[in-house]
């Protein structure tokens, strides 16, 4: 590809014609993957994944819909496609009913690639009929605590060995009712404030137990329950 940037302004201008075309509530795209730009299109979510992303989000924001912060880990198109919507919804910026244009590209890179797609019917990415949305069962940061662990495990393992996890969130009330320890509960005995993960100190901890069989349990407001869980 001879002009990477000049590709990345006309999907950018293809991405506003497609808006209007389909009725989109937005577009989604990761703000690294961008050219420089003095604006961006009306109804742009802009994504960041570190400190570097938020402050040139700053000389644009006044013009974009929302910001929204992504987990920095490596990705596909379709797995970066696919992490942004979940928290784009799970942010309450876009909703299931909404059709929403993704800008995506190789990892770090301009975006090459659009998307459009229709929330509600990827059945792939969401099955939740009947469910309640996100933000009325789980505390959003913990939602998105939760998936930053799981995507960090499932890139990077433990000590360079590949893992499997399971961590579940949400009613922990129920899923107790359907579980049995495996092993002594490692985290009984501890004060509620030091077995949240939204604590930093806790990444490390939830990174370690994953490494044992079973589940990991973890209350709607962050805090750990128990690990090594078997559930039915």
């Amino acid at each position: 590809m001879d002009d990477p940037a000049k590709v990345a302004r006309l999907l950018l201008g293809s991405a506003t014609t497609m808006v209007k075309a389909v009725g989109a509530r937005a577009i989604v795209v990761a703000i690294d993957a961008l050219p420089d730009v003095e604006a961006v299109p009306p109804n742009t979510i802009l994504m960041a994944r570190d400190e570097i992303d938020h402050k040139r989000i700053d000389k644009l924001q006044e013009k974009a819909m929302g910001t929204i912060e992504v987990p920095n880990v490596e990705l596909d198109r379709m797995g970066q496609v696919k992490l942004a919507a979940i928290i784009t919804i799970s942010n309450r910026l876009i909703d299931m009913n909404d059709c929403a244009v993704f800008l995506t590209g190789p990892y770090r890179s301009l975006i090459d690639s659009l998307v459009v797609m229709s929330l509600g019917a990827e059945y792939e990415l969401f099955n939740t009929t009947d469910q309640p949305s996100i933000d009325e069962h789980i505390k959003r940061v913990v939602f998105h605590r939760v998936l930053s662990l799981a995507l960090y495990l499932g890139q990077y393992g433990r000590e360079g060995k590949k893992i499997g996890a399971l961590l579940i969130v949400g009613d922990h009330r129920h899923v107790l009712e359907q579980s049995e320890q495996m092993i002594l509960n490692p985290f009984k005995g501890y004060p509620e404030k030091d077995r949240n993960i939204l604590d930093e100190a806790m990444r490390e901890t939830i990174r370690e137990f994953s490494t044992i069989d079973g589940a990991i349990i973890i209350r709607r407001n962050g805090v750990v329950e128990t690990a090594g869980g078997r559930v039915e």
